[in-house]
């Protein structure tokens, strides 16, 4: 039987574009279905891109109402425009989702809209939005569909108090005090967005830091900063009642360790628990695969339990980020041609775009504690650093941990200014298994916030940083 396509691809997230992208390098006839109108999956739509936009404007907001003066910048008091905030996040977002219908026509990629799901291994129906169906004949399968927002069961979005980071991203007022339940990236980005341009935040977190899942000394230090925001905490505290009464909202919660409970008034609540895969609608059942705990079961090369699909990105194991969802798009792209990529998932790194920015790689420190591994700990903070100095960028420090024995880097952790981009130093660094003797003797640039990677090293290597 003729195919129509050697690859469907469905979904068009980071992980779906790209993996439609390198098919069609490879040469595969390639169609991708996408549900929404827009290309570009949650990151580019409401997610990683929206955000980050609204966390760049709101920084230069508080950057005009507070260090300007000092850097003798003088002007009049500055005002929110959220409107128009709001509209210059939609400008970059479309900006993003027009290049990605680009490369699919550069790269002769077919642009499926509607509800993709399996009529049987070879055969995908596509549902539009007014509910005309086609089908199409495809060798094999990429699902790539990513993930939604995770409601609390006692507390579902209603999308006008209780809200998604989704609608976060549209408010139309300022909030007189935004409660947050969850202190992971996505609760502590868009906490920090309002706290700058005026708002009450106060973060309620079950866990006992924040961005729990990175290193404890980056949750420590997270906090620390966003207190100067303003930004109030209530960590290990279970959440047990939301309540939208109209204008405002009510959040009871009470300490895991006992003692009393509290009780919160906002005008907006942000839940911010996590996300779950989105499988809906795929017709899973028809070509025999279950999931496990929400997720798609695959093996080491992300292939399913049925020979011919595929699986990438949130819907899957590990870690729901953009970056690692382009990964396993590319590695199963190139495995489907023959070749033979392989992805270290230890060498994933995680972001979180506060100011400062944090970033980490690796094992944590308590990871390696768990493990029972002998290890180093050199750290370096950015206020001992000339370049920090001249940008009034003080917060945070480079901690670097390494083995005991042989030096090798085991885990980079960075609060800072550019946190974000200096990671990428780190998984090469830890690609290449350098030791921390390694990086202290390379030159780095005077002066830049790197240097304090340098520093952090020597400190791990023999105790002797320069500059403190």
């Amino acid at each position: 039987m003729s195919m129509q396509y050697q690859v469907t691809v469905i979904g068009s997230g980071p992980g779906g574009y790209v993996a439609a992208i390198r098919c069609a390098q490879l040469g595969m006839k390639t169609a991708i279905i996408e549900k929404y109108d827009t290309l570009g999956g949650t990151c580019l739509n409401v997610g990683c891109i929206p955000s980050k936009a609204l966390l760049d404007s709101s920084e230069h907001f508080h950057n005009a109402a507070h260090t300007f003066k000092e850097h003798g910048i003088d002007i009049s008091e500055p005002k929110v425009n959220l409107t128009q905030m709001i509209s210059r996040k939609a400008g970059v977002v479309k900006a993003n989702v027009d290049g990605i219908a680009f490369l699919m026509k550069k790269n002769k990629i077919d642009v499926l809209k509607g509800v993709g799901s399996f009529v049987d291994k070879n055969t995908v129906k596509i549902t539009s939005s007014d509910g005309k169906e086609t089908t199409i004949t495809t060798e094999k399968v990429i699902i790539a569909t990513g993930s939604k927002p995770t409601p609390l069961p006692f507390a579902p979005f209603d999308k006008k108090r209780i809200i998604s980071s989704t609608e976060a991203l549209e408010l139309k007022e300022v909030p007189k005090h935004l409660i947050i339940i969850g202190g992971g990236v996505i609760g502590m980005e868009l906490g920090s967005v309002y706290a700058r341009i005026g708002a009450k935040v106060t973060v309620v977190e079950f866990m006992d830091s924040l961005i729990a899942t990175m290193d404890g000394t980056m949750g420590k230090e997270l906090q620390k900063a966003t207190k100067k925001l303003g930004m109030e905490f209530y960590l290990g505290h279970k959440v047990t009642v939301v309540e939208n009464k109209g204008k405002e909202v009510v959040v009871k919660a009470e300490p895991k360790a006992g003692g009393a409970a509290i009780e919160l008034t906002g005008d907006y609540c942000l839940v911010s628990v996590g996300r779950r895969p989105y499988t809906d609608g795929l017709g899973l059942d028809k070509v025999g695969i279950e999931l496990d705990r929400g997720k798609i079961p695959v093996d080491d090369h992300l292939k399913t339990k049925v020979d011919n699909i595929f699986a990438i990105g949130d819907v899957v194991r590990g870690a729901m980020l953009a970056h690692k969802a382009e990964e396993e798009g590319v590695m199963v792209a190139e495995q489907m041609a023959g070749q033979k990529p392989h992805i270290n998932y230890l060498l994933i790194p995680g972001v979180v775009y506060t100011w400062p920015e944090v970033a980490s790689v690796g094992y944590t420190e308590e990871q390696l504690k768990e493990q029972g591994r002998a290890y180093k700990l050199g750290s370096f903070p950015y206020k001992a650093l000339g370049r920090a100095r001249a940008s009034m960028d003080l917060d945070g420090l480079v901690k670097i941990l390494a083995d005991k024995n042989t030096d090798e880097i085991l885990g980079v952790h960075i609060i800072g200014a550019r946190a974000a981009d200096m990671i990428a130093a780190g998984v090469v660094a830890m690609e290449y298994r350098a030791s921390a003797e390694d990086v202290s003797r390379m030159s780095h640039a005077h002066p830049t916030y790197m240097e304090a990677v340098k520093e952090a090293c020597l400190a791990a290597t023999a105790n002797r940083p320069i500059h403190m």
